[in-house]
């Protein structure tokens, strides 16, 4: 699949680094997709990670309407080293997990891609954002498929393409859209963020997060892009 992507766009890719987007399938021995299938209305939010060769170590927000459940059953996990809760806001809480099954993490040191963050897992679903070559991509894509981890390609194109396609995550501009859509913006408005809320199926606190940071995302492309570049033009 990447190598055939690679060899269609062989001449461009030689040019232009790529960035791709993959939607990645872990594997169930992983306790995060044990625990986020269990608990499809949670969202892992990982904001770093440090990968080792037998451990990895990562920094995760669990946004969830009830996530002490969540973090017992993290804790219990025997892969599972140490759990550390950094602190716990309402529905929102912050962790550091020591995990001492990596293997997920494997292929992309194998093929030297850099992991960016912050990424989303939700329902045993990761979707990764990615910028290298067209060679480590081809090589990432082996890795993958020896390792017998599902994967599939979005896109690859140019890196430079398109900032704003890639400005917001997939579950920001799922909450950001249905808000917009509901006349949640309009003047006056004709949704209220309660009714933002009950379209998604999510508690209005969750909703009120996600958009808040969509929001936030948007008014700094734009402060960047627009205002910025226009008063640098005058």
């Amino acid at each position: 699949m990447f190598e055939a992507y690679a060899t269609a766009f062989e001449f461009q890719l030689s040019i232009l680094m790529p960035r791709a987007k993959l939607t990645v399938s872990l594997p169930e021995s992983i306790w995060i997709h044990e625990i986020s299938t269990a608990h499809p209305g949670a969202t892992f939010r990982v904001s770093s990670v440090l990968p080792g060769t037998d451990a990895a170590i990562g920094v995760i927000e669990l946004a969830s309407s009830n996530p002490v459940p969540i973090l017992a059953e993290i804790d219990d996990r025997s892969d599972v080293r140490n759990l550390e809760l950094l602190w716990k806001h309402d529905e929102t809480a912050l962790l550091q997990v020591e995990t001492s099954n990596p293997s997920v993490l494997a292929p992309m040191q194998r093929a030297g891609v850099p992991m960016e963050t912050p990424f989303e897992v939700e329902d045993g679903v990761v979707t990764w954002e990615l910028t290298t070559s067209a060679d480590r991509l081809s090589t990432l894509g082996n890795a993958f498929d020896e390792r017998g981890i599902d994967y599939r390609l979005e896109y690859v194109r140019a890196a430079d393409a398109s900032r704003t396609a890639d400005l917001l995550t997939d579950r920001q501009r799922e909450v950001f859209l249905t808000a917009l859509e509901s006349g949640y913006y309009e003047v006056p408005r004709e949704a209220t963020l309660t009714d933002v809320a009950s379209a998604l199926g999510v508690t209005k606190s969750t909703c009120s997060d996600v958009l808040h940071r969509a929001e936030a995302k948007i008014a700094r492309w734009f402060a960047e892009e627009r205002i910025s570049s226009g008063s640098h033009g005058r």
